[in-house]
């Protein structure tokens, strides 16, 4: 068992308390129940501010979901180094960044039950596409990617379908695009466009 804020005894239900008292304060629900796999890709948009941190973290407690995130090696430094790896994170070497989807492949692998989160759109400024990584992820290690999202017009967000990358991208990120159509982020203006760069 790797153990993370999200997985341990009592810290994790005393967060989910906390989560559940915020939510209904400033007026948010979640929405969607997790899937029962025990392994899968998390992508969440629209991206487009500081604040998605903070909410996505009370709604991730609220639908009492453990996952784990990747950043750069320079963040586990002590006296920090725990700490990060407590709150889920996997640190990478972004020099080595044409490696990363083989790192996450081979956790995927070693591992019995895994979730990475990931937020696609890479930064909260808008961008021509989304970063590929994810599907790469995906499709190497046979696991589903669920689509979570953050909706400031309804103030909702949660977990949405599961889907399965069959290799075809343009198609996969047809059924992706369709998702978050109606989904608008705290600054809609600095929303990316649901496409994926392909040099081919």
């Amino acid at each position: 068992m790797h153990y993370t804020i999200f997985n341990t005894p009592v810290v994790k239900s005393f967060f989910r308390g906390i989560s559940l008292v915020l939510l209904k304060i400033l007026g948010w629900k979640a929405t969607g129940g997790l899937p029962r796999e025990a392994k899968y890709v998390l992508i969440v948009a629209p991206h487009t501010s500081n604040w998605d941190l903070f909410y996505g973290i009370i709604l991730a407690f609220a639908l009492k979901l453990d996952a784990h995130y990747i950043a750069k090696k320079e963040l586990f430094r002590r006296p920090f180094s725990q700490l990060m790896k407590w709150s889920g994170g996997i640190p990478i070497d972004r020099l080595l960044s044409s490696h990363i989807v083989e790192q996450m492949v081979f956790i995927f692998k070693e591992r019995e039950k895994f979730v990475l989160a990931l937020a696609p759109e890479g930064t909260r400024h808008r961008k021509d596409y989304w970063k590929s990584g994810f599907y790469h992820i995906a499709l190497n290690a046979h696991v589903p990617i669920l689509l979570a999202f953050i909706d400031y017009a309804s103030k909702t967000g949660g977990a949405g379908p599961l889907i399965y990358p069959t290799g075809d991208l343009e198609q996969d990120m047809s059924i992706i695009r369709n998702f978050y159509l109606t989904f608008k982020g705290k600054y809609p203006e600095n929303t990316s466009p649901v496409v994926i760069y392909s040099k081919s």
